[in-house]
């Protein structure tokens, strides 16, 4: 073949999470209403750029997650009662990155803020131990046991909460917030750690200081946030 017309391998599935995105913020924010009748399948097509395949497998996702349905003959609706029904997880791997940060920062605000106020020693010592795992992994430039640690000392602050509904929440966004490590470990040598902001972290949390926890834990988050 000749080497001029080769072509790189277009991602299917990034394709439809793209299409899948795009329509779902265009409900989120109102600009698809409740009742509406979405755009038919060939003008979908002519607004993307892509193919039948992808469009088909994109509205099947909207479908499934119980914001579309499809009435035979007429077309393709937003429901009445929009309300998503898929899995947590599966809606934050389609989200772009930043949009998982600063959901991240929200949570982890009232996180930081109820584990001052409720932790406990044994707390205290889940949270040493990963924070010197962390401290531990960036000495060695071990990027699979930063990122491993770091997900895990902030787990160990919302364990620190004691609220079940929170725990669960965050431990559904560790496992995104995980391949967003990974993500910013490509580009370590520029990736700020952060290291001094969560010993102080830590420190506000072990002085039972609610304010000084979310000041600590907001300029972690928006450090990060400015990377991305």
């Amino acid at each position: 073949m000749n080497d001029k017309m080769s072509f790189k391998t277009l991602n299917h599935h990034k394709l439809v999470d793209d299409v899948v995105n795009q329509l779902q913020h265009k409900i989120s924010t109102g600009d698809i209403k409740p009742g509406d009748k979405i755009p038919t399948e060939p003008e979908l097509m002519e607004l993307f750029g892509v193919g039948r395949s992808t469009i088909r497998e994109a509205i099947r996702v909207l479908v499934h997650a119980g914001l579309l349905e499809k009435k035979q003959g007429f077309g393709t609706y937003l429901k009445t009662s929009p309300v998503i029904q898929e899995p947590l997880a599966h809606r934050l791997h389609r989200a772009e990155l930043v949009e998982v940060y600063e959901a991240r920062k929200m949570l982890e605000l009232e996180i930081s803020r109820l584990a001052a106020l409720r932790r406990d020693e044994e707390d205290l010592k889940n949270m040493r131990n990963h924070l010197d795992a962390r401290n531990f992994a960036l000495q060695q430039n071990d990027r699979e046991l930063y990122a491993k640690s770091d997900i895990e000392f902030h787990m160990s602050i919302a364990i620190a909460s004691k609220n079940g509904v929170i725990i669960d929440l965050f431990r559904t966004f560790s496992h995104v917030l995980s391949d967003a490590m990974h993500k910013l470990n490509k580009e370590y040598s520029s990736h700020d750690p952060q290291s001094y902001y969560h010993e102080q972290l830590y420190e506000a949390i072990k002085q039972q200081d609610p304010d000084l926890a979310l000041k600590w834990t907001l300029l972690n988050l928006e450090g990060t946030i400015a990377e991305l």
